[in-house]
């Protein structure tokens, strides 16, 4: 199946993308910036990297799409055209024709190269075995979010890593203080009890942890799990900032660093030596050296470390002349 539909019909694809393709946007240069995933059964996942990876070279296309038996995880950025031709491609396949983008603009491009890789998970929790194919938790729309996590009764648990809750989160969410989406197991484990824990809401960037997440726990015996449809991207589209319950701002995994309501860009920059998102208030810390360190890591840079870092940058800066 895989080879037929992703080879034989890329034809196809160009010319109903040719069709629906608005003729005015092309006169637009803004890079749509295209988010999405689905949990679904793919054995066939391999045969499909071939001609997903010659289109998106073809249409200069840059980001990641992860495929893997237990479905598809991406982000890619591109022109209105090339980014279309993708999920066009990617629909002809009857199992991902409800695919469905988390969509913003950026005037450049958020990634430096074009990935697509086979993987055995398309999110890394560590754990085979647990399959949102099977079993998953409540969906809530971003609409009907908020009555959710007021609810005193419910617990409300942010399943990002440390460095990503830092700079935003929801009012009175739980920061479980992970590094790794791997180490979430782990503090169901030690600090979640279902029969003490009777309603859990989760969220996530995009929605995608929370699936697994949630079917994690349903699967060690929680009863009502729920989880933000979309995420939180789904959600600072959707909700107005007035009726927002969103503090801060969302963390993103490429160069744009952060989003705001109505997916604008955030204010935080990123530390080139730990990655850490760094705001404006970190840049004036004596612990900043452009390139070389932050307060996130300048006690733990050794000296062999910064001189490398400084060696980066002073490379950088030839470059830049």
């Amino acid at each position: 199946m895989g080879k037929k539909i992703f080879g034989k019909n890329l034809i196809l694809v160009k010319v109903k993308v040719e069709r629906l393709v608005d003729l005015s946007s092309k006169g637009n240069m803004a890079l749509v910036v295209a988010a999405f995933y689905k949990f679904v059964s793919l054995p066939d996942f391999a045969e499909k990297q071939g001609s997903l990876l010659a289109l998106c070279q073809e249409q200069g296309i840059k980001g990641t799409i992860l495929l893997a038996a237990e479905g598809i995880n991406g982000t890619i950025a591109g022109s209105r055209e090339g980014v279309d031709l993708v999920l066009a491609l990617l629909r002809l396949d009857p199992r991902l024709s409800d695919l469905e983008p988390k969509e913003s603009y950026t005037d450049s491009y958020p990634f430096d190269r074009l990935k697509v890789r086979l993987k055995q998970e398309i999110v890394t929790l560590g754990m085979p075995e647990v399959n949102p194919n099977q079993e998953v938790g409540t969906y809530v729309s971003p609409q009907d979010w908020n009555a959710l996590i007021s609810d005193p009764e419910v617990l409300v648990i942010d399943t990002r890593n440390d460095y990503e809750v830092d700079i935003g989160t929801f009012q009175g969410a739980t920061n479980p203080q992970t590094d790794t989406f791997r180490q979430f197991p782990d503090y169901v484990d030690q600090h979640l009890d279902p029969t003490k824990h009777k309603k859990v809401a989760l969220f996530c960037t995009g929605g995608i942890r929370c699936e697994k997440a949630s079917s994690l726990m349903l699967s060690q015996g929680f009863q009502e799990v729920y989880h933000l449809q979309g995420g939180i991207l789904k959600y600072l589209e959707e909700v107005p900032t007035a009726e927002s319950l969103w503090e801060g701002e969302c963390f993103v995994f490429d160069q744009r660093i952060a989003v705001t309501h109505g997916l604008a860009s955030g204010t935080y920059d990123f530390c080139r030596s730990c990655g850490h998102p760094i705001s404006a208030s970190d840049k004036t810390s004596p612990q900043y050296q452009e390139g070389i360190s932050c307060p996130y890591c300048f006690e733990h840079l050794t000296p062999e470390k910064k001189a490398r870092q400084q060696e980066k940058q002073r490379q950088l800066g030839l470059r830049e002349q």
